[in-house]
């Protein structure tokens, strides 16, 4: 293995590779350590970084191997954890100044999950404050750069998980997505995406939007996501919202054809500005799965935008974390987070009330959609990535984030499984990618067709930040 770079493989061929003695946990966690070394200067992926801990697990990883009891496929994998998510031994900042700098003391979920199936810890990956907007930027680490461009933003929130799987700064990366947060990123960075359907992957303690709030993998490829859904797409009781159900394996379809597969293409949903490349991209990529045997109808879906359903829902959950600070803390919150509480501050219950009500008929509609379409299958992102530490596209009339990434939180609010597949490159080099939408509880589905594009049209990925500047 003298000429493998352990640290560019996947979960997969690592396993394999532990198996048969050929490489080792220790040697794969090193080489993922070495990247985190080399490449996180210029990105910011990572905010934390526990190497100590991570070379112990790996010996002990090791050593199960060299006995052939490992505990699960992924024993000895690298992984990160999103910086909203507690890891017992490791600081939980959210991105806020007003977090405590303290180590925690209990693994959430997912921590838990991958701890006990042996996957290394490698560290906490960068988030926007309490992961309130679709960049990466806090007043506590700075911003997280995108791989193919670090003067552009990679997305957000799970901007940093995006940017460490671009990279391949470790293996499976989890990220959380409330309106966006996974699928947006992985566009902006070329890597895949997904968010189950709610209630799949457990979380605790509780989103600050819980009823909003997916957990789930970005990653280089769907056989990987799939090894990461096996072991965090369990049940957990801390999770009020927690829901069994989950397939024994979150990939038992992925080997099947296209074949029979009816997917609904809507460019625009009927009601997003698309940029003409993102377009062209995402139509290209329409034709290829229908190449695989897909059928591709091009469709209205049937329901009108529901941005301020949306707004008013994630402005009500600025507004309760702003309601529980005090003055000084409430100077210290991000400026954009403290515009969006102040202006839920007049709403009235009726209001919220209407809301909840609008997003019962958006998901009636969707799932009525899902009786004659498998999947529906839209852009990931209307724009391609833009100008670091900036919410907007300078220049542009747009308020807020929501408005250029009008195709993810339709799918939060129906709280159904949907993933970004990358599937090319504008003309400045940026990548772009579609999404694919599926009914609740069709999870099996959406990674079926997902994994068939990417093995038909593999992706390319950064080998080192800015590569561009190499070429």
């Amino acid at each position: 293995m003298s000429d493998t770079d352990l640290g560019s493989l996947d979960a997969q061929t690592l396993a394999h590779l532990f198996e048969s003695r050929e490489a080792s946990p220790l040697e794969a966690t090193r080489a993922a350590l070495e990247r985190i070394e080399r490449f996180n200067p210029d990105v910011n992926a990572y905010v934390y970084v526990d190497a100590e801990g991570a070379e112990s697990a790996a010996k002990a990883s090791a050593r199960r191997w060299g006995q052939g009891k490992p505990l699960s496929p992924i024993d000895g994998v690298p992984v990160s954890l999103k910086d909203l998510t507690q890891v017992a031994g490791m600081p939980c900042r959210e991105g806020s100044l007003t977090s405590s700098k303290a180590l925690c003391d209990t693994d959430a979920p997912p921590a838990r999950m991958l701890r006990e199936a042996g996957a290394i810890l490698l560290g906490k990956t960068n988030t926007p404050e309490f992961g309130w907007k679709a960049v990466t930027d806090n007043r506590v680490f700075g911003a997280t750069a995108n791989p193919w461009d670090t003067r552009l933003t990679p997305g957000g929130s799970s901007g940093g998980a995006a940017a460490a799987a671009a990279l391949n700064m470790g293996v499976l990366h989890q990220g959380g997505d409330s309106g966006g947060s996974i699928r947006i990123p992985a566009a902006f960075t070329g890597v895949f995406g997904f968010k189950p359907t709610f209630g799949w992957t457990p979380q605790w303690p509780p989103a600050k939007e819980p009823s909003l709030s997916h957990l789930g993998p970005l990653t280089r490829t769907v056989r990987d996501a799939v090894s990461m859904l096996n072991v965090i797409g369990r049940y957990d009781y801390r999770d009020p919202y927690a829901t069994r159900g989950q397939p024994e394996c979150w990939g038992m379809d992925l080997d099947k054809c296209l074949t029979g597969l009816r997917i609904g293409y809507s460019a625009d949903l009927g009601y997003a500005k698309v940029d003409p490349q993102v377009a062209e991209r995402v139509r290209e990529a329409a034709g290829r799965l229908e190449a695989l045997g897909a059928e591709i109808v091009e469709v209205h879906p049937g329901f009108s935008s529901p941005l301020d359903t949306f707004r008013k829902l994630w402005f009500t959950a600025s507004l309760e974390q702003w309601s529980q600070m005090d003055d000084h803390q409430r100077t210290l919150l991000d400026p954009g987070m403290v515009a969006n509480a102040r202006e839920a501050e007049p709403w009235k219950a009726v209001e919220l009330f209407r809301a909840l009500a609008d997003r019962a008929e958006l998901t009636q509609r969707l799932e009525h959609f899902n009786q004659e379409y498998h999947l529906l299958m839209t852009p990931s992102v209307a724009i391609p990535p833009f100008e670091i530490n900036q919410e907007v596209p300078p220049g542009s009339d747009m308020r807020d984030w929501e408005e250029w990434a009008p195709f993810s939180y339709p799918f939060n609010l129906s709280q159904q499984p949907a993933a970004s597949v990358p599937c090319g490159f504008t003309d400045k080099g940026l990548p772009v990618g579609f999404q694919l939408a599926g009914g609740k509880y069709d999870d099996a589905r959406v990674l079926r067709a997902c994994h068939a594009y990417i093995e038909a049209h593999p992706p390319r990925f950064p080998s080192v930040p800015n590569p561009a500047q190499y070429a």
